[in-house]
C-alpha cells in the first residue's frame, strides 16, 4: 500500500496481530515502537474439526521470541481462554510482567500455578483509571461490560498517537455489578484525539443492541418457577454474574446449589474469595452433601454448556459420572451459545439428556443466555463516541471484520482510513505515512497432551488418513545375502476391515505383497529397499482400492536376516510423511 507523510505524526508505530484476526479466540496483538514492545492478550484457540487428538491451539510467537529484548509487558483485556489461556506456554520461554484487572489476574496466577510457573512471573493488579508507564507507551485501563467481570478497554498513548483497544465488550446500562461501561473516559480521550480504534467485531453482523445480562436473571426466575425436579444449569464457568444470577434464583426458591466440574469449582472459588460472589455460604453445598435433599430443593451449576466430551454435563447425559446422573424429571438449562464450530457436540449432548427424560431448555426455545458481544448499534456508540482518525476491525471471522467496517462506513469514515488485515500483518504508522507493510511469522501451534508444536501437518494428515481409511501393516522377513523371503508376508490390520470376517482378502493381500517383493528381486535393483517398499505399497493401494474403494494407509516393514551368522540390520520402517 502506497503510504502518504502526515505530518502529525511524529513517532513510528507497528500493530501486529498474531492472532484473532480472520478466526474466532488465539487473541495476542503486538504493539512496537522503535525500541518497544507491548503485548495485548495471549489466548488459545478451540481445535477445527480435522484436528484430530489437538487439545489447543496457541499463536505462533516466534516473532516476540526473535524480539524478547524489546517486550515490557504483557497487558490483558479480561480473563477468558482466548485471552489469557496461551500464557503459560509463552512465558516459558520469555520472562516479562503481566498486567490486568483483579479477576484476571486471578485467574491468571491460578493458571500459571497449575504449570508451575507462579513464583517466575511477575503479576500486576491494576485498577479502572491507572496508567502503566514504559518509556514509549502509556497504557490505560478503562472500564467496560463483557459476559465476564473486570473487563477492561485499553488505551494506549504510542509514540504515534493514542490507540484505544475496546477488548471484548459490550455496552450494558445495567450490568450484574452495578458498574456500566466508561463511556465518560471513551468521550475525554476522543477529545485528546485519537489516532486509531480497534474494535470487537464477534457481533457486529446483528442488528441492534446486545441485551442486558440482568434479562437471563429474570428468565431464571420464571423457569424456576415451574420446575419441580431438579434444576441443572450449564454455562461458562468465567462468567461469573451468570452464576451469581443462578444462585440468586436457588435462594429465592429454597434450592441448593451443587458446583460442579473442575474449571466451575477453581472459578466460584476464586471469585468469592475475592469478594465478586455473594450469598454462596448458606446456598452451595459440596456434591458428596447431595443425596440429603430431596430433588426439589436441589441446582446444579456445572460446566458443559459447549458439548465438551469431558466436560461434567456431557458425561452426565452418557452416564460416565461418578457422582451424578442424569434422571427423568430433571431439567437441564444450557445457559451459552454455541461456539462456531460446537454445533454437532452441543446437539448431540442435548439429544441425549432427552432420551434420558429430562427436560432441556437452551437458547433457541428460551431467552436462557446473552452475549458479552456488542451488536450493531453499541459498535456505533464507541465509533461515535471516541471519532478516531483510522480503524482496524479485530477479534473475529474475515465475515465479521468486513461488517465491522460497513458499520465505521456507514457513519462517515473514509474508507481509505480503514483497515481489514489478517494475522502476520503489520500496519505501520510515521511521519512517512500509514499502511499494511511486509508480514511477520504467524500461524497455529498445536497443542497436544504436553506436546506443544510437536505436531505438524504430516501428523494431522496421517491421523485424518488413519481415521477416515484405517491401515494395513505388511512385516516380512528377508535374507540380507540372497534377499529370499523368510518368513511372512503377516498383515496386520487396524480400523480398515475385522480381519476374521475378511480372511479371504487378508489372504489375498498376502500374495500380492509377495509378489510385489518378488518382482522386485528379479530387477536390477533388488537391494534397493526404498524401492521394495514402494513397490509393495503401491501393489497393495492398487488391489485393495480395485476390491474394496477404499484407500488405507499402507505401511510395509521389512526385516532382514543373515543365515551366515551376521547380525541382522534393523526394521527398514517408512519415514514419517512417506505415505503420500
Amino acid at each position: 500500500m502506497e503510504k502518504k507523510a502526515l505530518q502529525s505524526i511524529k513517532g513510528n508505530l507497528r500493530i501486529i496481530p498474531l492472532g484473532g484476526l480472520g478466526e474466532i479466540g488465539k487473541n495476542l496483538t503486538v504493539f512496537e515502537s522503535d525500541n518497544e514492545i507491548i503485548i495485548i492478550d495471549c489466548g488459545v484457540a478451540f481445535p477445527e474439526g480435522d484436528m484430530l487428538g489437538i487439545d489447543a491451539v496457541i499463536p505462533d510467537t516466534t516473532y516476540l521470541t526473535m524480539n524478547a529484548k524489546k517486550i515490557k509487558g504483557i497487558f490483558l483485556t479480561h480473563g477468558h481462554e482466548d485471552h489469557i489461556g496461551a500464557l503459560p506456554y509463552f512465558l516459558k520461554d520469555i520472562d516479562v510482567p503481566i498486567y490486568g484487572t483483579k479477576l484476571t489476574i486471578a485467574l491468571v496466577e491460578k493458571k500459571l500455578e497449575e504449570h508451575n510457573l507462579k513464583d517466575r512471573v511477575s503479576l500486576q493488579v491494576v485498577d479502572y483509571g491507572t496508567v502503566i508507564v514504559t518509556n514509549d507507551f502509556f497504557v490505560e485501563f478503562i472500564r467496560t461490560n463483557h459476559s465476564i467481570a473486570d473487563a477492561a478497554a485499553l488505551a494506549i498513548k504510542t509514540p504515534a498517537g493514542m490507540v484505544i483497544h475496546t477488548g471484548d465488550f459490550k455496552v450494558d446500562f445495567t450490568p450484574i455489578d452495578g458498574l456500566p461501561i466508561d463511556l465518560t473516559r471513551f468521550a475525554e480521550l476522543s477529545e485528546e484525539g485519537v489516532l486509531l480504534l480497534m474494535a470487537d467485531s464477534t457481533n457486529a453482523e446483528k442488528k441492534g443492541f446486545t441485551m442486558s445480562e440482568r434479562t437471563v436473571g429474570r428468565t431464571f426466575d420464571e423457569l424456576f418457577a415451574n420446575i419441580k425436579g431438579r434444576a441443572i444449569v450449564a454455562t461458562f464457568s468465567s462468567n461469573i454474574h451468570r452464576v451469581q444470577q443462578i444462585i440468586d434464583t436457588a435462594l429465592k426458591f429454597n434450592r441448593k446449589c451443587v458446583i460442579c466440574g473442575r474449571s466451575m469449582v477453581n472459578v466460584v472459588d476464586i471469585a468469592t474469595q475475592l469478594g465478586y460472589m455473594k450469598n454462596t455460604e448458606d446456598v452451595i453445598i459440596d456434591i458428596e452433601d447431595m443425596d440429603d435433599y430431596p430433588p426439589e430443593e436441589l441446582c446444579i451449576i456445572t460446566t458443559g454448556s459447549q458439548g465438551e466430551p469431558m466436560s461434567a454435563l456431557t458425561r452426565m447425559a452418557i452416564s460416565t459420572h461418578r457422582q451424578i446422573d442424569i434422571i427423568k424429571g430433571d431439567t437441564v438449562i444450557v445457559s451459552a451459545s454455541p461456539i462456531p464450530g460446537n454445533e454437532k457436540p452441543i446437539a448431540k449432548m442435548i439429544n441425549e439428556l432427552f432420551k434420558k427424560g429430562a427436560n432441556v431448555i437452551y437458547k433457541s426455545i428460551s431467552e436462557v443466555h446473552v452475549s458479552g458481544h456488542a451488536c450493531e448499534e453499541e459498535l456505533k456508540i464507541i465509533q461515535s463516541i471516541v471519532k478516531p482518525k483510522y480503524f482496524l476491525p479485530v477479534h473475529g471471522e474475515y465475515k465479521h471484520l468486513v461488517r465491522n467496517k460497513d458499520i465505521a462506513l456507514k457513519l462517515g469514515m473514509d474508507e481509505e482510513n480503514i483497515f481489514i488485515i489478517e494475522n502476520g500483518d503489520v500496519l505501520s504508522f510515521g511521519p512517512e505515512g500509514v499502511g499494511v507493510e511486509e508480514k511477520v511469522t504467524a500461524g497455529n501451534i498445536l497443542i497436544d497432551g504436553l506436546g506443544v508444536g510437536d505436531v505438524g501437518n504430516i501428523v494431522l494428515r496421517d491421523r485424518k488418513h488413519l481415521s477416515e481409511d484405517g491401515l494395513i501393516i505388511v512385516v516380512m522377513t528377508i535374507d540380507l545375502d540372497t534377499g529370499a523371503l523368510l518368513a511372512g508376508p503377516d498383515i496386520i490390520s487396524r480400523g480398515f476391515v475385522y480381519m476374521r470376517e475378511a480372511e479371504d482378502l487378508m489372504t489375498a493381500i498376502r500374495e500380492v505383497a509377495r509378489e510385489a517383493l518378488l518382482a522386485t528381486e528379479e530387477s536390477k535393483r533388488k537391494h534397493d529397499w526404498s524401492l521394495k517398499k514402494s513397490n509393495i505399497r503401491d501393489a497393495i493401494h492398487e488391489y485393495v482400492y480395485a476390491q474394496t474403494k477404499r484407500n488405507p494407509m499402507v505401511l510395509p516393514i521389512i526385516m532382514e536376516v543373515s543365515m551366515t551368522g551376521e547380525a541382522p540390520s534393523e526394521c527398514i520402517l517408512p519415514e514419517q510423511g512417506e505415505e503420500e
